[in-house]
């Protein structure tokens, strides 16, 4: 294994220890906002890792603001009893980036815990398919993440399911360049070098939604380390 993807999992690690830490200190609650919440976080990292940058916004839904894809600012929320709740950081460890997703359900709503199950299970479903191919392209993986959400029941909510990572800062992620994107208009395979010949390590990226009943659940963790 190389020193980026070490380098890589150690974020990973550390950003999965601070999603445990939220959990442990009970800070997603009934009746608090989206942002307190989101400030809480930011100063838990600050405390456990003395972290302050982050590599994209940070993001904390609740209700039916988690039908909303990354792209998009909604309003602020208050966390409500029974309410399904996703949180998708980006923080950024000794200039090596993590982006972590996960989802929360308070109360013992079936329907709810479903989906979080669901979202877990599929994505390491999509990972198993990704790393069965010599060769694939974001497209391919995008559609495969689609049909997933639709074997669960579900609706895939996201425009893209997953992106690059790396060292910060990486190459900007544009967004009108695709070709950095688990997305439809990707046609480039996965698996190929960047422009220096070194292997791409990417994020993968599942987001479930379903419209009617207003509720979505993501989960997002590295795919090629």
């Amino acid at each position: 294994m190389n020193d980026i993807k070490i380098n890589l999992i150690e974020a990973e690690k550390k950003a999965a220890n601070l999603f445990n830490e939220i959990e442990k200190r009970g800070l997603i609650i009934a009746g608090k906002s989206e942002k307190k919440l989101n400030g809480e976080i930011f100063d838990l990292a600050l405390e456990l890792y003395q972290i302050k940058k982050y590599w994209h916004k940070r993001i904390v839904r609740a209700g039916k603001n988690t039908l909303k894809p990354y792209k998009e600012d909604p309003e602020n929320l208050i966390i409500s009893e029974n309410d399904i709740v996703f949180i998708d950081f980006g923080p950024i460890f000794e200039e090596w980036e993590a982006d972590f997703g996960r989802t929360y359900v308070l109360g013992d709503d079936k329907y709810k815990h479903k989906l979080k199950k669901d979202i877990e299970l599929a994505w390491h479903e999509c990972k198993q398919y990704f790393h069965s191919k010599n060769k694939i392209t974001g497209s391919e993986l995008f559609d495969h993440a689609v049909l997933l959400a639709k074997k669960y029941g579900w609706e895939f909510g996201g425009e893209i399911a997953g992106h690059l990572i790396g060292h910060f800062p990486h190459e900007r992620l544009a967004n009108e360049d695709k070709t950095n994107y688990v997305h439809p208009q990707n046609n480039i395979d996965m698996y190929a070098p960047d422009k220096t010949g070194n292997q791409r390590d990417w994020i993968l990226e599942i987001h479930f939604v379903d419209r009617d009943k207003e509720i979505g659940g993501f989960f997002e963790q590295l795919l090629t380390c």
